[in-house]
């Protein structure tokens, strides 16, 4: 598929669920929390028919997101028939970390997502110090997420990649320590600029640290920062390499990078049904109405490819964007 402006639409990140078992201040503050009914979220099986679905109309890589995945039962057999999809290349996991190293049937959950096939999890860290960890999540879970991550990398997955969301004079005093974590787990580390997802809150001069002071401050632990535009995931990321060690670092600014969107080639599957072709817009479709109105395949993938026709071109984060969905809501 391919949308009006060039980009060929290749990856969907599917959103099992809007529950998460922390509380992130810029996802879903404390005080804002409400669950979609049961009967409004998607089934498995709806969201594998999907998946089959986009394949055929060239999707290849999945990343499944939440709220937290991995708070919803049966989510590593889910992975895996996804995984077995047809067209399906690459399936890939985000996750807080909390629940990696739980032990169901005598193999952790990391290992038993390994063994359905998903070969990348994203993994949340935004703090190595406990305090500031609860302080953001409103949970005291930073040892549970230290273990996830040992689980993970035990259990074999072929890229691991730890996620900074970066919050002034909160982040600039833990990058040392980040960069020299993630080199010892041998993890891709990337540092991610706050967007206006859930709440505008998080755009105010106080809160707001753009990733070209990031860079900076990095460098003054790492020296200098070498591009690498050659390397590429599957999503906006730009990646740097500490010249003296090669570790590579991410940067991800949607708000400074004036070309964020240019190498867009995803779409969003809302855990309750809603397809949307942009984060940072209001577009959204109501595809589970269509699947339980009992629509074909021809149907759905004619309601995927108009849904690919409205993407725009950009997102709307730097036109005094009105949140409409908290992030847990749409899919991190």
């Amino acid at each position: 598929m391919e949308d009006l402006f060039g980009h060929h639409i290749s990856y969907l990140r599917v959103s099992v669920t809007d529950r998460c078992n922390e509380r992130c201040r810029y996802c879903m503050p404390e005080e804002e929390q409400a669950w979609f009914p049961k009967d409004e979220t998607m089934t498995y099986e709806e969201m594998a028919r999907v998946v089959r679905v986009g394949a055929t109309l060239g999707i290849k890589r999945i990343r499944v997101t939440g709220g937290e995945p991995l708070t919803r039962p049966g989510i590593a057999d889910f992975c895996g028939v996804l995984t077995q999809t047809p067209g399906i290349e690459s399936v890939g996991i985000s996750t807080n970390g909390t629940l990696l190293a739980k032990t169901e049937g005598g193999l952790t959950l990391a290992e038993k997502l390994v063994r359905a096939g998903v070969r990348t999890a994203n993994i949340s860290l935004d703090s190595l110090d406990r305090a500031v960890y609860q302080r953001t999540t409103s949970r005291d879970l930073l040892p549970r997420v230290l273990e996830g991550i040992d689980a993970a990398i035990q259990a074999g997955f072929d890229s691991i990649r730890l996620n900074c969301v970066l919050m002034k004079n909160q982040t600039e005093r833990e990058l040392p320590a980040l960069v020299d974590y993630a080199a010892q787990k041998n993890a891709l580390l990337r540092f991610i600029e706050l967007m206006p997802v859930s709440t505008q809150e998080v755009l105010r001069e106080d809160n707001f640290l753009p990733v070209a002071t990031a860079k900076k401050l990095v460098e003054q632990t790492t020296g200098p920062l070498i591009e690498e535009p050659d390397f590429k995931t599957n999503g906006p990321a730009v990646y740097h390499r500490v010249s003296s060690t090669g570790q590579r670092i991410g940067f991800i600014g949607a708000m400074t990078n004036l070309h964020f969107c240019e190498t867009c080639n995803k779409l969003r599957l809302t855990s309750d049904g809603k397809l949307r072709p942009c984060l940072g817009s209001y577009l959204e479709f109501d595809l589970r109405a269509v699947l339980r109105a009992g629509c074909s395949d021809a149907e759905l993938a004619a309601f995927f490819q108009n849904v690919v026709a409205r993407k725009p071109k950009e997102h709307d984060f730097r036109h005094n964007y009105q949140p409409n969905r908290r992030m847990i809501a749409i899919g991190g």
